[in-house]
Formats: C-alpha cells, structure tokens, sequence
C-alpha cells in the first residue's frame, strides 16, 4: 500500500527535524557554560586595592571589579581613600572607602580609576604620595582612563609604555613628559604596569589582567558568567583615530 503523498511529505520532514535535533544537540551541549571556574583556587587569596576620590568615574571602578568579583573564591577587594567613609563620583552617587591610605592592607594589586577628580588630585601632593607609596609597595599596578595621568603626575611611569582616555589625551600625556605614551592602544601593559584608555576599556583590561594571572580560559568563562563581550585584542582602538590620534 502506497501513502498518500502529503502524509509521506509530513513524515520525511518529521525524520529530517529529528535528524537536524540529533546534529544541533551536541554542539549546545559543547558550549554549554559550567557555573564553576575552570581551575579550582590554588594558593592564599590576592587582595585587590581599588583607590577613590571626589569626582570618580563609576564604571572605572566598578565594570573592573566586578570581573575581579566573579572570582571572589580567590581575590578580595577594598576601596582605598583617602579617609574611610563615603566618597562621591563624578555622577553623584557616593560609594564608601572601606579604608584609609594610612590603613590599607597589604595589596597584590592596586588600581587607580579615572574622572574628573583626576585633575585636582594631580595637584594634590599627599594624594599622590600616598598612591606612590602604595604602587611601589604593590606587584601589580593597573589604571583605567585617566588614572594613568595620576601614575604619570606621581613619576610612577616613568619609561614605561601606557595609554589613557583618547578624548583626554592631551591632558594625560602631559602629567608625565618621561612616559611612553601609546595612543593606539585599548590597553598596554609593561612589567608591573598595565594603563587603559576610557572608561569602558578598564572592564577589557581588567579581564586582560585575570588572563595574566589565571590564563586566558579563566578570563574567558569571567566575561562569559558577566554575559560581556570580551575585546581581548589591547590593540584593538578604534578611538584613537576617531580622537585624531
């Protein structure tokens, strides 16, 4: 007996659906996102220092930590001021310093954010004292924005490659003639230092920093948990060119 051909019609596109189903399953499976980190923590946890001030820029400090966040089985964080207490950003909303310059833990990283504030605190000689001291006591030191313009004001960078804020450029790059100053460039790093341009790129060049200490697949499955596009390329800046750079 012979099917009538719409229910032959019906029945291959049902055996090619499930054919289809059989092939695509694996592949979901296979980038499927484990909620656990892909190596286990192995060794005493890092402390992270985050420095604030009047007139921080909010995602400077928090895009970045929150990527450290998402390994909070191995890395703890402080916010840094310069008394304890709250602090207001750039945009109006306050955060709290958790301590004091002169109370600060013993850091594996420090990290100094931009804003408007920068352009004050560059003049401010015991600001840029107490970030000095804590840099040179520290292994590792980032900035995001122009808070490379404060490492730079404090001698920190002097001979070292680092980049900052295209839209600030001009500003950054003259708080320190002995800098060199990289102007294509989402993030630099060299030896301890590790500088990113504006604002969003610090949450790039944090992820570049947990690539440096944990591997690349572990900053990988941190942008994945936060569902944030890692651009993983530091050389990768449109910005300069649009800047005039």
């Amino acid at each position: 007996m012979t099917d009538h051909p719409h229910q032959a019609t019906r029945r291959d596109l049902l055996i090619a659906a499930t054919a289809l189903s059989a092939i695509a399953l694996p592949a979901r499976a296979a980038t499927q996102m484990s909620r656990n980190p892909p190596t286990p923590p192995d060794g005493p946890k890092k402390m992270l220092g985050m420095v604030v001030f009047e007139g921080f820029e909010l995602l400077d400090v928090f895009g970045p930590l929150e990527m450290f966040g998402m390994l909070n089985d191995r890395i703890d964080t402080v916010l840094i001021a310069d008394k304890a207490g709250p602090v207001k950003s750039r945009t109006g909303p306050a955060t709290i310093a958790d301590v004091s310059f002169a109370d600060a833990p013993k850091l594996d990283i420090v990290m100094v954010p931009g804003g408007s504030g920068t352009r004050r605190e560059v003049n401010n000689p015991a600001f840029l004292a107490a970030v000095k001291a804590l840099a040179d006591a520290t292994p590792q030191v980032a900035s995001v924005c122009t808070g490379s313009g404060v490492l730079a004001k404090a001698g920190l960078l002097n001979g070292v490659k680092a980049t900052s804020n295209k839209m600030a450029w001009e500003w950054a790059t003259a708080q320190g003639a002995q800098v060199l100053w990289v102007p294509h460039a989402r993030w630099v790093e060299d030896g301890k230092y590790i500088s990113s341009s504006g604002i969003s790129a610090g949450t790039d060049m944090a992820l570049g920093l947990i690539a440096r200490l944990y591997g690349k697949e572990m900053a990988t499955w941190v942008a994945n948990r936060a569902e944030y596009r890692w651009h993983d390329d530091p050389s990768d800046d449109p910005f300069a060119a649009m800047s005039g750079l």
